[in-house]
């Protein structure tokens, strides 16, 4: 007769467990960067680079001589992750410098920062609602809410703060003849998104020399944007650990979708084919051997965690590689599995709507993940997996995280198909072969390299020639 109350205790004591353990997780800091005092790790030429086919484990060190997935040791492995972004694909994010001002007049906000006898000067325009505060904020690249509506953040009493990035650098930068160059002339190799960012960290530096006058709740601050605008918000988001919430919309290729996994998809923004002005030149060559890369980007949105991220995408624009980012938003959720707050971390993949226009049936996503982390309202359901993507075997590309064997799982031999397709005007995918053989369509087939056990449609090879697939997946 005991059983079902027992039970109940069990079940009890479970719950209280686990939400302890969630409410021990910080949901955001004071600083711009707890790791900042661990020392650089190993940082390998591209030929000393190991290959790595899958995506890369967020937990194993960077000297590889070992692996953590504990909370406590979260900030030294985040702040690897950040070093090799830094050092293989956006250059050096400079730190806060220390002479810093600000003011806030007639509805603008002005920061100076000043280094080396040089001044650049930030203004934002800033939108309060009416009363005391301290209010909220969102802060939007380019506009006060980026692209998304603004009424979502107006109707809930949520500051609007935009970040001017042209006072930092321009969208197809010039080397060495931005803004930012003029405080940091060796750093002309700079892409924009190390600029961009670190512009958004001295525009929070500036809200917090200012609370006094600019009534701001610095513990729920948000940022925002759309496309290369979605890129900007989560490096910026994924850099600055003072930001609470992170909505990165149709960011695509640069952004949420991992370089690994974009490259199998065909004609979608791939490392080799992104804009040179926002990466640094050497991240180019890894162009044809992404595999090399000793991260990937579900680790650059793994940087936001414990923090809040919400990633919105749009599958009715192939560029986009919704799937790709589809396929690195699942790897990037263990992350905040591991820690036990796996509501914090949430995407939205949804047709029919033009881009960087946020469709109503998003709205829902949107609006709890402003009131949970925001306004603190803990009841709302942040839960939010949605995508068309229910076929993608996902799993298979993290599958070997913990084993220290970073390969693609075998497949049972029963799941095995024999296709035949006969694609035309195609480019073919690094884990191919192209062969001759004259009773082929055109002369040529392709087959899987004798090495790899990623199977991966080829696409895209002239001429016209029969194609045989055995899929493992």
């Amino acid at each position: 007769m005991r059983t079902k109350p027992i039970l109940l205790l069990l079940l009890l004591n479970t719950f209280v467990v686990a939400n302890s353990f969630a409410q021990e997780i910080p949901l955001v800091y004071n600083v711009e960067n707890t790791g900042a005092s661990f020392p650089q790790p190993v940082l390998p030429s591209i030929s000393e680079l190991p290959t790595i086919n899958p995506l890369t484990d967020p937990f194993e060190w960077s000297d590889g001589s070992g692996r953590d997935n504990s909370f406590a040791n979260w900030s030294h492995r985040r702040a690897e992750i950040k070093a090799e972004i830094e050092h293989y694909e956006i250059g050096s994010k400079p730190v806060r410098p220390e002479n810093i001002t600000a003011s806030f007049s007639g509805g603008t906000l002005t920061v100076n920062v000043t280094v080396n006898g040089n001044t650049l000067t930030l203004t934002s325009s800033v939108t309060l609602p009416s009363g005391d505060g301290p209010f909220p904020a969102v802060i939007g690249m380019g506009r006060g809410t980026g692209s998304l509506p603004s009424n979502i953040f107006t109707s809930r009493n949520i500051a609007q703060i935009t970040f001017n990035f042209g006072q930092v650098m321009a969208h197809t930068q010039t080397r060495g003849r931005e803004p930012i160059n003029k405080l940091y002339p060796e750093l002309t190799s700079m892409g924009a998104y190390s600029a961009w960012p670190w512009g958004v960290n001295r525009l929070i530096d500036g809200l917090e020399l200012v609370q006094d006058v600019l009534p701001i709740d610095l513990k729920h601050l948000a940022v925002t944007g759309c496309s290369f605008a979605g890129k900007m918000a989560l490096f910026a988001g994924a850099f600055d650990e003072r930001i609470a919430l992170t909505i990165a919309q149709e960011s695509g290729g640069g952004g949420a979708a991992a370089w690994r996994v974009s490259e199998t998809l065909g004609k979608v923004e791939t490392l080799g084919n992104t804009s040179h002005a926002w990466f640094i030149e050497d991240m180019f060559k890894f162009a044809n051997s992404v595999s090399k890369l000793p991260y990937d980007h579900h680790e650059l949105m793994a940087m936001v965690a414990p923090r809040a991220l919400l990633v919105l995408g749009n599958p009715d624009y192939g560029w986009l590689a919704d799937e790709s980012g589809f396929v690195s938003c699942k790897a990037a959720h263990e992350v905040w599995k591991a820690f036990g707050v796996p509501d914090r971390f949430g995407f939205s993949i949804v047709a029919g709507h033009m881009h960087c226009s946020l469709p109503t049936s998003q709205y829902p996503e949107v609006e709890a993940y402003v009131e949970k982390f925001l306004l603190g309202d803990t009841t709302v359901n942040t839960n939010v997996m949605k995508s068309p993507y229910g076929h993608v075997d996902y799993s298979r590309w993290f599958e070997w995280w913990g084993t220290g064997d970073p390969v693609f799982p075998k497949r049972k031999t029963g799941e095995n198909q024999i296709i035949y397709f006969e694609p035309e005007c195609t480019t073919i995918g690094g884990n191919w072969d192209i062969n001759e053989d004259a009773g082929a369509s055109g002369g040529h087939y392709v087959t899987v390299r004798p090495d790899e056990e990623s199977v991966v449609l080829p696409l895209h090879y002239s001429p016209i020639f029969f194609l045989t697939l055995a899929f493992l997946a």
